[in-house]
C-alpha cells in the first residue's frame, strides 16, 4: 500500500512569476539614475546600506503612506538595480518581500559622498547572501523595533522622535573590543532624551551568556565615562521573568552596577496598548532605586536625567572613529516628501 503522509495543504505553492526585466549596471544607466532618484530613494538606499535588510512593511513604516505606494516605487527601484529583493521560505502563508541594497544603489551612494565605489567594500553577493543567513530573522526583528519608533515619530500626534539609529555593524566597529550591541538608538520625548543599546533576544541565547554581556557594558561605561542604558527585548513574559533573575545576578557581580542601567520588556506584555510599540509603558527596570513609580515605564521615563544630554556616544566622537570610506549613519527619519503629488 502506498501512503502519503504529507497533507495537501502543505503542497500548495506560488505560481511561478515571470522574470522582471532589470537594467544593466552600465555607465549610461548610472547617468540616467541621476534624474530618477528622489531624496527619499537615496535616503532609503542609505538605510539599506546601514541596516542590511528591510521588509516591505518596515519600508512602509519608514517612508511610505500606503503599501500600494511602497510596492510601486520599490518595483521601480528593483528594475533600476537600486535594490534587490527576495522572499524567504515559510512553511505556511507567504513571507513578506525583503529588500537589500543593489549595485546601482551602492554606486550612487558612493559618488554622492565623493568616494570610489570600491572603497565602500560593497559586494552584491554579500548583500543578497543575508537571504541564507541564520541571523536573518534576528536582523529583521531588530530593524522592526526601530521602524516602529520611526513610524511613531511621524504621526501627527507624535509625542516623541527617534533621533539616532545605528546598526549592529556600526556599533561593532566602534565598541567591538568591549561589547557588540544589536543596535544603538536615541529617543526624545516631552523634552527628555534617552540613549540606549538594544539587546534583541529570540529566546535561543543562553541566559548566562546574556548576563555576561553586562561586564562589557560596564567596561565601556568606565572607558568612556558615559552611562548608557541597556534595553533587553525578550520574546515572552515567561522568558523575561527568567532573564531578569539572571540579569539581576549578573549586575550584583559588577564592580559598579550603577554604570549599567538595565530594563526589560517582552513582546507579549499584557495590557500594553500596541504590542509593537516600544515607546509605551512596557519597560521594567532592574534594581533601579531612583524610579519615580513602580511598574512598567514608558521609554522616555527610563533614566531620562542621567547626564545632560546623555551622549553615548555623540555623533562627533563617532565620526572621528569612522573609517575614511565609511558612510555616515543616516537620519532615522526620511526627508520631507516631494511637493509634486505625481511623484511616488
Amino acid at each position: 500500500m502506498i501512503s502519503n503522509p504529507t497533507p495537501q495543504r502543505t503542497l500548495r505553492g506560488h505560481m511561478p512569476q515571470r522574470p522582471t526585466p532589470r537594467a544593466a549596471t552600465t555607465g549610461e544607466h548610472h547617468a540616467q539614475l541621476a534624474g530618477r532618484l528622489t531624496l527619499r530613494d537615496r535616503w532609503l538606499a542609505r538605510m539599506l546600506y546601514e541596516h542590511k535588510v528591510l521588509t516591505t512593511q518596515q519600508i512602509v513604516e519608514l517612508c511610505y503612506p500606503t503599501m500600494r505606494a511602497a510596492n510601486h516605487r520599490m518595483l521601480d527601484l528593483f528594475k533600476w538595480r537600486v535594490v534587490d529583493r527576495f522572499q524567504p521560505f515559510v512553511t505556511s502563508g507567504t513571507a513578506p518581500m525583503h529588500y537589500v541594497l543593489d549595485i546601482a544603489g551602492s554606486v550612487a551612494l558612493a559618488y554622492e559622498d565623493g568616494l570610489d565605489p570600491k572603497q565602500l567594500g560593497y559586494r552584491h553577493e554579500d548583500a543578497i547572501g543575508i537571504a541564507h543567513s541564520l541571523r536573518l530573522a534576528h536582523t529583521v526583528g531588530v530593524n522592526g523595533f526601530f521602524t516602529a519608533l520611526v513610524a511613531l515619530s511621524q504621526r501627527p500626534s507624535a509625542r516623541g522622535r527617534l533621533t539616532a539609529w545605528w546598526s549592529e555593524l556600526r556599533c561593532g566597529r566602534l565598541f567591538g573590543d568591549m561589547v557588540r550591541p544589536d543596535a544603538y538608538g536615541r529617543w526624545r520625548e516631552d523634552g527628555h532624551q534617552i540613549e540606549f543599546f538594544l539587546e534583541f533576544d529570540f529566546g535561543t541565547e543562553d541566559l548566562g551568556k546574556l548576563g555576561r554581556k553586562l561586564h562589557g557594558y560596564e567596561k565601556l561605561a568606565t572607558a568612556t565615562g558615559i552611562t548608557t542604558p541597556v534595553l533587553m527585548w525578550l520574546p515572552t513574559s515567561r522568558r523575561e521573568t527568567t532573564a531578569r533573575r539572571a540579569l539581576a545576578d549578573a549586575l550584583s557581580q559588577l564592580d559598579r552596577p550603577a554604570l549599567v542601567p538595565v530594563a526589560t520588556s517582552a513582546a507579549d506584555v499584557a495590557g500594553v496598548a500596541g504590542e509593537n510599540n516600544p515607546a509605551v509603558a512596557r519597560w521594567l527596570p532592574i534594581s533601579d532605586p531612583s524610579s519615580r513609580r513602580p511598574g512598567r515605564l514608558r521609554l522616555a521615563e527610563l533614566w531620562p536625567h542621567t547626564d545632560p544630554p546623555i551622549a553615548a556616544p555623540s555623533s562627533t566622537s563617532a565620526q572621528a572613529q569612522q573609517a575614511p570610506a565609511e558612510l555616515a549613519a543616516p537620519d532615522p527619519l526620511p526627508p520631507p516628501p516631494p511637493t509634486s503629488r505625481f511623484r511616488r
